[in-house]
């Protein structure tokens, strides 16, 4: 599969990256020198250095010859121009980053598709979604819900009040409903199988239905902790403005800001109930006066990644139950999976996880690349004769490092166990570890 990306700034160098252990032939075009040097000789992948929106810039990196043409330069008009000139060249599909949600709008889909443009993703608006997920449970490090909610996923940070402790998973009972599909231990992923145990500290992941969601915090020893209520944003970005646009009516939001003109842009954009507060997010003082002491949720949204993990943990010294940190910094995730910052966002993962799932030859409806493990999530339908039907899990003999948490047949969610018979038809949820999805796609077409 030939793929070209337009722009080497961080979410196509992450996007390269990530593509260029797949085996597919990667292109990436730049005007600048200094950006294509940040990759190292070690990427299996082309690089050119042109100009992504003129047509000399895009024949000389072969976009007419692409399966997918990806642009995801910082500049909104230019990704839009660089899509419409590789579809005219030849392009089969294309896709392009924006920052304007009106153009997300269903209504626009038709316009955008008649001027060559398949595809539109929106980093900060899918980080401000997985943001408000993650708030609505004040408990868990991370949330996704598959087949339009019918399945859930979860991540919970385990302590030594949990009651699945040091018990081996064959033990805690064989109609259970939950399915472990990995554990983050101390950086290091685990598929696990019936004998391994959750330890306190680890970073279980659990799948399941929302039925079961009060049964599971009881476990996890998740009971005592106060849903969230009040909230506090320090950084007035876009991704902050769309979190207040998709908070629920039942929380309070109040957002600290250090620029002046920042402030005056959010009392514009946000909903009267937000409180925008002009001050420094990591002052003490001001943090005591806003509240901190009686806030659930601490958010930190600023383009530093080190002031966001610092301000999480200052807010948690506070007792705040909740931190959210944005991290772009990739390097700087696992220190903040140490230090036990809480939920982590970054949108290279976000917007690779949605681009991604467009290179896959199989029927995908959901990509999930998991911030913290070393992680895929990845929705497949099952399609007709697919060799996941042949037997029942068990004796699919699937690769090491790929476990099934659950399928969704006729709107109906079911946890999946080593004797569940997949059919035609079903929508599965399969769990893998980091580069596997085009490996295992090959069971469900």
């Amino acid at each position: 599969m030939r793929i070209v990306i337009a722009g080497a700034g961080n979410v196509g160098i992450h996007l390269a990256k990530l593509l260029s252990g797949e085996n597919q032939d990667i292109i990436l075009i730049d005007e600048s020198e200094e950006k294509l040097s940040r990759l190292d000789s070690s990427f299996d992948l082309l690089t050119i250095q042109e100009s992504p929106i003129t047509l000399h810039g895009l024949k000389e990196a072969g976009a007419g010859d692409a399966d997918l043409f990806v642009a995801v330069t910082t500049d909104e008009s230019r990704n839009l121009i660089s899509a419409q000139l590789a579809h005219y060249l030849g392009a089969k599909k294309t896709v392009a980053r924006i920052n304007n949600y009106e153009y997300l709008q269903p209504k626009n889909k038709e316009f955008f598709t008649s001027i060559g443009v398949d595809s539109l993703i929106y980093p900060e608006m899918l980080a401000a979604k997985d943001i408000v997920d993650g708030m609505k449970l004040s408990w868990i490090r991370q949330w996704w819900e598959f087949a339009g909610g019918a399945l859930v996923m979860m991540g919970i940070k385990l302590r030594d009040n949990a009651q699945i402790l040091d018990k081996p998973l064959s033990e805690l009972g064989k109609e259970l409903p939950y399915h472990i599909v990995a554990i983050l231990r101390e950086g290091v992923t685990i598929i696990p199988s019936g004998n391994d145990t959750m330890q306190a500290g680890d970073l279980v992941y659990f799948m399941t239905m929302k039925k079961h969601i009060p049964h599971i915090r009881r476990i996890a020893g998740k009971e005592e902790l106060p849903d969230v209520r009040d909230v506090i944003i320090m950084g007035g970005s876009r991704i902050a403005v769309r979190t207040a646009q998709l908070m629920p009516d039942y929380m309070n939001l109040k957002i600290i800001e250090s620029d002046m003109a920042k402030c005056n842009h959010l009392t514009e954009v946000c909903d009267d109930k937000v409180m925008i507060i002009n001050g420094d997010g990591r002052d003490p003082s001001l943090l005591k006066s806003e509240g901190i002491q009686h806030t659930e949720a601490f958010v930190a949204l600023t383009d530093n990644s080190e002031t966001n993990i610092l301000a999480c943990l200052a807010a948690k010294r506070f007792g705040v139950t909740k931190t959210i940190a944005e991290v772009e910094n990739i390097d700087y995730i696992n220190m903040a999976e140490k230090l036990d910052i809480g939920t982590v966002i970054n949108k290279k993962k976000i917007a690779a996880s949605h681009i991604y799932q467009m290179m896959l030859d199989a029927d995908v409806t959901n990509v999930k690349c998991l911030t913290f493990a070393n992680a895929d999530v990845a929705e497949f339908n099952v399609m007709e004769g697919a060799k996941i039907t042949r037997n029942p899990v068990k004796d699919i003999s699937l690769p090491r490092g790929v476990t099934i948490g659950g399928l969704i047949r006729d709107k109906e969610a079911i946890i999946v166990t080593g004797n569940t018979q997949i059919l035609p038809g079903d929508h599965v949820v399969v769990f893998c570890l980091e580069g596997m999805i085009k490996t295992i796609e090959k069971y469900f077409n």
